[in-house]
């Protein structure tokens, strides 16, 4: 469903979009031009299966010939039965289409969701590219199955309708079309206000998706507070507005289809009254198309058959006239979709991957007078310069927002800087590929973040990593007797978000998967602020067996984790303030020594 907020829009058909989306159906062409071929053929078989009862009532039954009658029951039935197998072959083909289609442009769109920078996220609810992703490429498909194929098969049929009705004999076409003014212009009355109702259902299903989400993520807030009476109320509201708008939506439904069958019952009437009336007047003439002698126009005079045909073929003729208003809307909709897809697709938030190097890194890291802001003109980094050589380790301290976490990120290439220069193992960073380069890195968050599945799956985020390794890992940072007494040890189901562990077990989970990965660069953000004391005394042992032979970058709050940091930096600001060893920070008794004094 769309966001919250997110109206949908769109008044006219955008050709543009539509040769757009067209183009997504070019890797299945063959059933693009299939069900196109199947439309021509089921636009004449309608038609023909009516002058084919007309053959047999005139020809036949009123001349009581019954072995020419089997032979026209016979065809009939192998026209029906092939009518019947096209109408499959055309419903099977479109929509398997549209199937095919979806499934590519959702690869597309995650595949470039994943490219993106953090910059999008960071100012892009997770609802909007879910929408992206999910629905609006559904209703997409919705333009192959229900849209564009069954339009051109209706109009085609249409035409081939008229044209034979006016060849066949015009009178009687022109009395049966005196009502189709009325209904065309009924049907574009329709679909323009069925139109507003379905954006308005649609957006009402967006609010309550969007409410339904918060409040059930968060019902443990609602709970606690025990504010489910207000928070009932608001959803009533939002669900008696749902009601409304598809309130409205039936009731132009149940105004437009009566509407159709008067005027369906007037062409009719109209018809009949001028067909028997021009045969009890011998009047009743008929245009025959024969080979004979070459193409000619055979004229003859008509009968009951005739009147019986065209109302089959009347029938015929307001039947797809009722159904367009849907299939435009349909096709609107989906266009709309495709704009909002295509928009996405079209930002340029990708991180450019022009890097070749991919040489195992030693873990040398240089910043050298690094500028960088998330908004322009609000810079985060002021000119950061430092080096850290291979196997050293560097703590990172300041207040927040001082620009701690931002190091990492611009380390990692989720953003780009503003101005200056990161190297490592004195290559530029730009110049290694990207996926080479996070592979190379392991980052343990204060806000660790579990998928679901079991233990093993979230650590096991490489197919080549084995669960020997996993289980290594797990010993060194000491997690394997916690997970074994889980139940089903590795294979615990760890539920959605992680949410059958503590946030200590969480973090342990997420140290293991940052070391079976081997890193040549340790990047630890407030990787302790979450844990009680006895798993952090754990996970400190394993941090200072590990870091003696990598390189690492700590950020903390608590200062007794980075004692034995070989340099720490103080950060004020976006600014260097302090940089040294523990000893020379807390001797030069400046903003270092004073955090010490207030934590200790």
């Amino acid at each position: 469903m769309a966001n919250k907020g997110q109206d949908i829009t769109g008044s006219v058909i955008d050709l543009a979009v539509l040769k757009r989306v067209l183009g997504l159906s070019k890797p299945h062409r063959l059933l693009f031009y299939s069900a196109l071929v199947l439309a021509i053929f089921l636009a004449f078989l309608g038609p023909m299966r009516a002058y084919l009862v007309q053959d047999a009532i005139d020809n036949y039954i009123l001349p009581k010939n019954q072995e020419g009658l089997l032979t026209m029951f016979l065809l009939l039935i192998g026209v029906l039965v092939t009518e019947a197998v096209f109408r499959f072959s055309f419903t099977y083909s479109s929509k398997v289409l549209g199937q095919s289609v979806v499934k590519d442009l959702r690869d597309r769109v995650f595949g470039h969701v994943m490219r993106l920078r953090l910059t999008y996220f960071d100012t892009t609810p997770i609802g909007t590219s879910t929408t992206r992703t999910v629905n609006d490429t559904e209703t997409i498909s919705d333009i192959f199955a229900n849209g564009i194929l069954l339009i051109f098969a209706d109009i085609l049929m249409l035409i081939v309708i008229i044209v034979s009705m006016l060849v066949f004999c015009w009178p009687l076409a022109l009395a049966s079309m005196i009502s189709l003014p009325f209904l065309l212009y009924a049907t574009y009355i329709f679909k323009e206000k069925v139109k507003v109702t379905f954006q308005d259902v649609r957006n009402q299903v967006a609010r309550l998706n969007a409410f339904l989400q918060e409040r059930i993520s968060g019902m443990r807030v609602i709970q606690v507070f025990g504010a489910e009476a207000q928070e009932f109320s608001k959803f009533d509201s939002i669900n008696a507005a749902h009601r409304k708008a598809n309130i409205r939506a039936i009731w132009y439904y149940s105004i437009f289809f009566p509407t159709v069958e008067i005027l369906l019952s007037i062409a009719i009437g109209l018809m009949v009254w001028t067909g028997t009336s021009s045969i009890l007047d011998g009047n009743l003439y008929v245009n025959y198309i024969t080979w004979d002698h070459g193409l000619q126009v055979v004229k003859q005079p008509g009968g009951v058959g005739t009147v019986v045909t065209y109302i089959l073929l009347i029938n015929m003729l307001f039947r797809p006239i009722r159904f367009l208003a849907d299939r435009f809307n349909v096709l609107q909709m989906g266009l709309v979709a495709s704009n909002r897809v295509f928009d996405l697709l079209d930002k340029d938030f990708v991180i450019e991957d022009r890097g070749q190097n991919e040489r195992p890194l030693k873990g040398k890291v240089v910043f050298d007078k690094v500028h960088f802001s998330y908004v322009p003109e609000e810079a985060v980094l002021k000119g950061i310069s430092f080096t850290v050589e291979p196997g050293e380790t560097l703590a990172i301290v300041g207040s927040t927002g001082s620009g701690k976490t931002t190091i990492i990120n611009v380390l990692g290439r989720f953003y780009e800087l503003d101005s200056g220069s990161i190297t490592v193992d004195d290559e530029p960073l730009e110049s290694y590929s990207l996926k080479h380069l996070r592979r190379q890195m392991a980052v343990v968050l204060q806000d660790v973040f579990l998928f679901s599945g079991s233990i093993e799956d979230n650590v096991r985020l490489s197919s080549s990593i084995t669960r020997e390794q996993i289980i290594r890992a797990a010993k060194i940072v000491g997690a394997h007797e916690y997970i074994e007494q889980l139940p089903g040890g590795y294979d615990f189901q760890v539920g959605e978000r992680g949410n059958m562990l503590s946030m200590g077990q969480k973090q342990l989970i997420s140290f293991v998967r940052a070391l079976v990965q081997d890193p040549a660069l340790l990047i630890l953000d407030e990787a302790t602020s979450s844990i009680d004391t006895e798993t952090e005394r754990i996970i400190q042992h394993a941090v200072e067996n590990l870091i003696k032979n990598q390189t690492s970058l700590v950020i903390a709050h608590r200062l007794s984790t980075i004692q034995n940091a070989d340099k720490i930096m103080v950060l004020h600001h976006g600014v260097i303030q302090e940089f040294g060893t523990w000893e020379e920070l807390v001797a030069q008794n400046g903003r270092f020594a004073a955090m010490v004094k207030a934590q200790s």
